[in-house]
């Protein structure tokens, strides 16, 4: 069993930026990929970034791509998301997930692939 614990979310205006983390506990020597997904008031949740725990592989959603950063520090168990250059259509509650069996790295951008998942993290971006 892994449990995962988000921080970071906060209020902040368009253009600005936010950094999340997730710290992993529990049995993470069985991680294969660790993923953000967001989901905002009244619509599904839907993927953001991806990396893979042991290698470089990372996956991003068309909408966030040149202004988020995924990366990790095996070392802490933790696994950050630079937000860069937000907009109010990145309003949402933000949630950090691993994927805990030997998927395919194809199948890191889908919400099924994941079995741990934390609270989630609001963030809130005015315009």
């Amino acid at each position: 069993q892994v449990q995962a614990v988000e921080s970071g979310g906060g209020e902040v205006q368009a253009g600005g930026s936010l950094r999340l983390s997730c710290v992993y506990s529990g049995r993470t020597f069985g991680l294969s990929a660790t993923g953000w997904f967001r989901q905002a008031p009244g619509k599904e949740r839907e993927f953001v970034a991806t990396i893979g725990w042991r290698g470089g592989t990372t996956f991003y959603a068309d909408s966030v791509k040149g202004r988020f950063t995924i990366s990790r520090d095996n070392a802490k168990n933790t696994v950050y998301l630079q937000m860069n250059g937000l907009k109010p259509e990145d309003t949402a509650v933000y949630f950090c997930a691993a994927v805990t069996n030997p998927l395919a790295a194809s199948r890191w951008v889908i919400a099924s692939s994941y079995d741990s998942w934390g609270q989630g993290t609001q963030v809130t971006v005015s315009s």
